[in-house]
């Protein structure tokens, strides 16, 4: 009763967020006027359009720290250096094939790396799938599929041609799903999909890879690289530290006991 009870607050408590996030230029406007710093107000917006999240989080598991619940806890030195390695072929790729991009705005270069790679992956992958999964009796794939539509939804803005709109959501449709099984291998450190799309968004940023998340030839085979290297070195540290795959048969649909 208490996992069907659960689902329900995860979705409500996303939803809730989703609609206050429909105001975010609003709200990060209003406080920027009190504020004055537009990328503080940008951090205290994303604060508390997240707010049904956290209390939402408390709700489904009341004996643990939120910030804990959500993966915030887990080892963040560790996090770093796997992500540093398995986005090597990004950085090591554009510095090769790409030139470096002037920077606009430091403002904006941190905003849509680390705020955009924290918050993302805090309240797509943490909460929304992560809830979904370990506290709820749903398996991997109906646990990513609602975060994986609305995050991919969310990145149709980058293009007004629809065949790239399509690729776009496509693109980012599965990287949902990429980030999604990174939390659930890495034991719900929420900190190695935090940075890994961190550094990701840093250097499709960094080098004139592409305008858009569905990118070109070259910038996809240095990203699907990444991928690889991250779906095979996942695996080859598991095994090699005698755990079982987090996601697999048992967990694929929904979680069966024994």
């Amino acid at each position: 009763m208490k996992k069907h009870l659960n689902i329900l607050v995860v979705i409500v408590g996303f939803l809730m967020y989703y609609i206050a996030s429909r105001y975010f230029k609003v709200t990060m406007h209003a406080i920027n006027g009190y504020v004055g710093v537009g990328l503080l107000s940008y951090f205290i917006t994303y604060v508390l359009v997240g707010v049904p999240i956290f209390i939402a989080t408390y709700i489904v598991n009341t004996k643990t720290n939120v910030f804990k619940t959500l993966g915030l806890g887990a080892n963040i030195i560790k996090a770093l250096i796997v992500a540093l390695v398995i986005t090597l072929p990004m950085f090591a790729g554009g510095a090769i094939f790409y030139e470096l991009q002037e920077v606009q705005s430091i403002p904006q270069l941190i905003a849509k790396t680390i705020f955009a790679g924290f918050f993302e992956e805090l309240y797509f992958r943490a909460f929304l799938f992560g809830l979904l999964f370990r506290y709820t009796k749903l398996g991997f794939i109906p646990a990513v599929i609602l975060g994986a539509v609305v995050f991919g939804i969310g990145h149709i803005y980058q293009s007004d041609v629809a065949s790239i709109q399509v690729g776009i959501f496509l693109t980012t449709f599965l990287g949902a799903g990429y980030f999604s099984w990174l939390y659930a291998e890495w034991k719900y450190n929420a900190w190695v999909p935090i940075f890994i799309h961190t550094f990701m968004n840093l250097s499709w940023m960094m080098y004139d890879m592409s305008s858009h998340a569905m990118g070109g030839t070259l910038s996809n085979i240095l990203r699907a690289l990444t991928i690889a290297i991250a779906i095979a070195g996942t695996i080859i540290y598991k095994k090699k530290q005698g755990e079982p795959l987090t996601v697999n048969k048992r967990t694929l649909l929904w979680h069966k006991e024994g």
